[in-house]
């Protein structure tokens, strides 16, 4: 399969820089992964689409800021992006600079240069950062830190970031990326949710940066997914186990709810869920079968992205790329602050062939 065959063009215009102001006022593209067919509908409709008893599947994680700026002692500038706190002093971290700094460099970071910081060692492509500060990561960082937007939002961050790049239930401080499809959820929605008898439950998935990371193959099938931290617990095996007995629908929130709950299927070793506590490399693509999730709620991604071979996977392929299309000729939103799709599960999808006309 040809990465190439997962792409399309978006005009510049359509990347969203900014969110809706109303989080549940943007634009639904509904999508029936069985027949193709499309509906054009706003957030606020997916109270129309949920069934009392159908189960949605969030993922908590909470976005930490974690995007600083400084220097090297010997002067160049750097930027550092954790990308996964180990304790309360070290991190691992993406270093961009005009020279990669070496094991035992002194670097000092925060927009006034007061963070001291000793580059411990290199792991492959990310670097092991010790903070010689008496906070720990977590506070530091709150304290310091920039909210890592997507490189295509294209703007400095700004204060109302911190607020409108998380979900208004994420709990668990970890990623450097937001589950953007939760975005599109607030207080009035989830309560109406609940009074309808929807059942929800919450997966941890801290995002990573390397969810940016372009595929840099021809052939997906020669991709390696990076590492996340996930956490699925017996509560939501639970959950899912008993929405599937009466007959209702698990509805992953976003791609990450998707491969958390995907990732512990597949861990489990038999036909049935189990707790899965760990990191994942899950990569999901067409010919991939699904085993628990029936519908999804995600925003719109990148041409050639791991996200949107997932969800060709999900919807089929070609269901995938006329829905896309429809998308940019009706001006949706795209990416992290843009619109989203409700997608119902293909049954076909994993027999299709991509790539032909």
């Amino acid at each position: 399969m040809r990465v190439a065959d997962f792409s399309f063009k978006l005009p510049d215009n359509l990347i969203a820089r900014y969110p809706q102001v109303e989080r549940s006022a943007c634009r639904l593209l509904s999508l029936d992964g069985q027949t193709g067919v499309l509906a054009h509908q706003v957030f606020i409709d997916l109270l129309d689409k949920l069934a009392p008893g159908d189960l949605l599947v969030f993922n908590n994680t909470w976005v930490i800021p974690a995007l600083l700026f400084g220097r090297k002692v010997s002067g160049g500038k750097i930027e550092v992006l954790v990308e996964r706190v180990l304790d309360d002093k070290r991190v691992l971290a993406h270093v961009r600079a005009s020279k990669a700094p070496k094991a035992d460099a002194e670097l000092l970071l925060g927009d006034d240069n007061s963070i001291a910081t000793t580059m411990v060692a290199r792991h492959n492509s990310l670097f092991e950062l010790r903070f010689e500060d008496p906070r720990d990561v977590l506070t530091l960082l709150n304290d310091a830190g920039h909210m890592p937007l997507p490189p295509y939002i294209d703007r400095p961050d700004d204060t109302a970031d911190r607020e409108l790049y998380q979900t208004v239930y994420g709990e668990r401080r970890g990623a450097v990326a937001a589950p953007t499809a939760g975005l599109h959820f607030d207080e009035p929605l989830l309560e109406a949710l609940r009074a309808k008898g929807v059942v929800m439950a919450f997966v941890t998935l801290h995002v990573g940066a390397g969810t940016f990371q372009p595929v840099r193959v021809d052939r997906i099938e020669q991709h390696q997914m990076h590492s996340e931290y996930t956490e699925v617990t017996q509560e939501v095996v639970d959950a899912v186990l008993a929405c599937k007995s009466r007959g209702n629908r698990v509805v992953a929130v976003g791609t990450t709810s998707a491969r958390s709950l995907e990732s512990a299927a597949a861990a489990s070793g038999e036909n049935t869920l189990a707790p899965f506590f760990g990191d994942t490399r899950i990569f999901i693509y067409p010919g991939y079968q699904f085993r628990v999730i029936d519908a999804l709620i995600t925003n719109f991604h990148l041409p050639e992205s791991t996200l949107i071979m997932l969800v060709s996977a999900f919807a089929g392929y070609r269901h995938t790329l006329a829905a896309y299309r429809e998308a940019v000729a009706q001006a949706y939103r795209f990416f992290s602050y843009g619109d989203a799709m409700f997608i119902t599960r293909n049954p076909a999808a994993a027999r299709e062939r991509v790539g032909e006309p």
